[in-house]
């Protein structure tokens, strides 16, 4: 089975809630989604996307994504589509870093690979556990007020596990999230977020007034040093998102006793083959893990919610259902959201029906 040929398309996926706010007055409005298409020479077909959020969040921008993939894609037509790891090594050949720019292509291999094969990727990637995975939404940076109000509606929609964007005035932060623990019911799961955006200080400040509310703390500083250096300060989980970019930084992580758990997002470590080999490590080492990704709609949410399927149970923090998040569609996908958790598609590959109309016309094709 060879590629036959691999196409690009582009989606904008408007914020159902408005403009996203995080850390240091960074906002969007939506996801700037690329789609891939891999079609293999029997006429089978995979896809992928990669979303970032604007290009302040990670080292990536959707521009650089598209780019990067006209690159790579002409090289490789005609390579053998079932060779997963070796396309990825071939990838990163090619084209020294940019990881943002091979996970839809990663991603689209996979689902080729399940659609041709049977099997899904939860099947494919350790075998599924139980039918559903707990699910949390986050709390864009607003005033406390309007903060506590939107943890109200998300409850009332039925999510259990809030993130809370933090990582601005430290005592404006601290009002934020006493507002919205006030807010919602005592069982509901808080996760501070604070996008890498305070320093050693601010974090102190925050963990010292904070020590009554039960929460964990996600990724505080930028700086994998800065994160270590609050460790003994940090009474409560401490989750690494931004740092956790490839297995390098988990091993480091894990041999200075850092982490309780981390954020593996699809795009920044370069796609499902990386992110399974460092879930495969967190497993082994007892940690709480998510998986996720840096936006998308449909085919993005299917392709990390079947990795976290086939983590073990008792070791899955919780994921995010971004499909939910915009207002727009690019496949047919039976989520069955209840009780805050997602339920997912069944079928081969990602197990979705994409929708071709909603690509729209293709912005690039590589064909043999």
């Amino acid at each position: 089975m060879t590629i036959s040929s691999i196409t690009l398309f582009r989606q904008w996926q408007p914020f159902r809630d408005g403009t996203y706010r995080c850390s240091g007055g960074r906002s969007a409005e939506g996801f700037d989604s690329t789609i891939v298409e891999i079609v293999s020479r029997d006429g089978a077909t995979g896809y992928g996307e990669m979303a970032p959020l604007g290009s302040f969040y990670d080292p990536a921008f959707a521009e650089g994504a598209r780019a990067a993939m006209r690159e790579l894609a002409p090289s490789l037509v005609g390579e053998p589509a079932d060779g997963i790891d070796a396309l990825n090594r071939r990838m990163d050949l090619l084209l020294k870093g940019h990881p943002y720019a091979k996970s839809a292509i990663d991603m689209a291999l996979w689902d080729l690979a399940g659609r041709r094969s049977g099997r899904s990727l939860a099947s494919m990637t350790g075998g599924a556990e139980g039918v559903s995975l707990p699910l949390y939404r986050s709390l864009a940076q607003e005033t406390p007020d309007a903060m506590a109000a939107r943890a109200r509606k998300y409850v009332t929609e039925g999510y259990r596990r809030l993130q809370v964007k933090v990582g601005l005035d430290v005592r404006e932060d601290i009002e934020r999230l006493e507002a919205v623990r006030a807010a919602v019911p005592s069982d509901t799961v808080l996760i501070c977020d604070a996008n890498a955006a305070w320093g050693t200080a601010e974090t102190r400040q925050f963990l010292s007034a904070t020590r009554a509310t039960d929460y964990a703390l996600e990724q505080p500083c930028a700086s994998y040093e800065e994160n270590l250096a609050i460790r003994a300060a940090c009474d409560r989980p401490l989750i690494l998102d931004e740092s956790i970019d490839g297995v390098e930084a988990l091993l480091r992580a894990l041999a200075d006793a850092l982490v309780d758990g981390i954020t593996i997002k699809l795009a920044r470590v370069g796609g499902l083959t990386r992110a399974r080999l460092i879930r495969d490590v967190a497993i082994a080492r007892n940690l709480k893990v998510t998986i996720e990704d840096t936006g998308g709609a449909q085919i993005d949410t299917a392709a990390y919610a079947g990795l976290m399927l086939s983590t073990p149970e008792g070791l899955r923090q919780h994921t995010v259902d971004f499909h939910n998040w915009v207002t727009v569609a690019n496949a047919k996908a039976d989520f069955r959201i209840a009780g805050g958790s997602m339920a997912l598609p069944g079928g081969p590959g990602l197990g979705i029906e994409v929708d071709r109309n909603a690509l729209g016309d293709p912005v690039f094709s590589a064909s043999a």
